[in-house]
C-alpha cells in the first residue's frame, strides 16, 4: 500500500479525493496547509505528494521548492491555475506532473501509481548500478557477495571477497598495504603486511583458475596492489 500526502486548503476536495483514492488501495493523509503537511512529513515517509498551488501562508510552488531541497519524492500539482506559465513553472521547480482542475479521479489515481512506479524503478536502477562492479566477463555483486566469471560463481571467503571488492572500487589506483589493512582489518601494523600478501596470493590463485593467465591484481613494488581492467 502506497502512502500519499494530499495538500489543499479546500476541505471538500480533500474529502472527495481521499475517499476515492483509499478505495483504490492508497493510504491517504490530508493536510490543509503547508505547515500541517510538514508536520506529517516529519512523522512519515510518503510515496507521493499531491499539491495544490493556491494556499494560505505558503503557496504550492514555494512548498515544492522546499521539498526538493531534501527529498526526491514524486510531486503532482493539482491546481485550478491552468496557464502554460503555471504548468511550466511547476515542472521547472521539480514537480513530476501538473494536473488542472477539474480532473478525472481515475486519471489522478493512475498518474499517482505511474509516477510512484517510475520513481521506484529509478531508485532500483541506481542501486543495481552501484551494487555490481562489472569487468566483463568478471562481475562482483556487492549485495549478494558473489563473484562471477561469465555466469560461473567463483567461491571466495569473506575476507577474499572484501579484498577483491575494495581493490575493484579503486580501479587503476594504488592501494597501499596500509590502505588495505585499515579497510579490511580495521587497523594496520607493519607486521600485517605478510598477512595481506598471503590473502592476495590466495585470491589471485582462485581468480586464475577461471581467468587463466589474466591478472586483475597487479603488485606495486614495496607499496601494495592495483586493480586493472582487462
Amino acid at each position: 500500500m502506497y502512502d500519499i500526502l494530499m495538500v489543499d486548503d479546500d476541505e471538500e476536495v480533500l474529502k472527495i479525493n481521499q475517499a476515492f483514492l483509499e478505495k483504490k488501495g492508497f493510504s491517504v493523509t490530508v493536510a490543509n496547509s503547508v505547515r500541517q503537511a510538514l508536520a506529517h512529513m516529519e512523522k512519515k515517509i510518503f510515496s507521493c505528494i499531491i499539491l495544490d498551488v493556491m494556499m494560505p501562508e505558503t503557496n504550492g510552488f514555494d512548498f515544492c521548492k522546499t521539498i526538493r531541497g531534501f527529498s526526491d519524492v514524486p510531486i503532482i500539482f493539482l491546481s485550478g491555475k491552468a496557464s502554460e506559465n503555471d504548468k511550466v513553472n511547476g515542472l521547472l521547480l521539480g514537480a513530476d506532473d501538473y494536473i488542472v482542475k477539474p480532473y478525472s479521479l481515475l486519471e489522478l489515481a493512475t498518474r499517482i501509481e505511474m509516477h510512484i512506479r517510475k520513481h521506484e524503478a529509478s531508485k532500483q536502477k541506481a542501486v543495481n548500478s552501484t551494487s555490481v562492479l562489472s569487468f566483463p566477463p568478471l562481475t562482483i555483486h556487492k549485495l549478494s557477495h558473489k563473484v562471477l566469471w561469465n555466469e560461473e560463481e567463483i567461491s571466495l571467503s569473506n575476507r577474499e571477497f572484501a579484498l577483491l571488492e575494495y581493490l575493484a572500487t579503486k580501479v587503476g589506483e594504488i592501494c597501499t598495504f596500509e590502505d588495505i589493512g585499515n579497510k579490511i582489518y580495521g587497523s594496520y601494523l607493519e607486521s600485517d603486511r605478510r598477512t595481506i600478501m598471503v590473502n592476495v596470493s590466495r585470491l589471485r590463485k582462485k581468480l586464475e583458475n577461471y581467468t587463466g593467465d589474466t591478472q586483475y591484481i597487479e603488485s606495486v613494488w614495496s607499496k601494495g596492489y592495483r586493480f586493472v581492467k582487462k
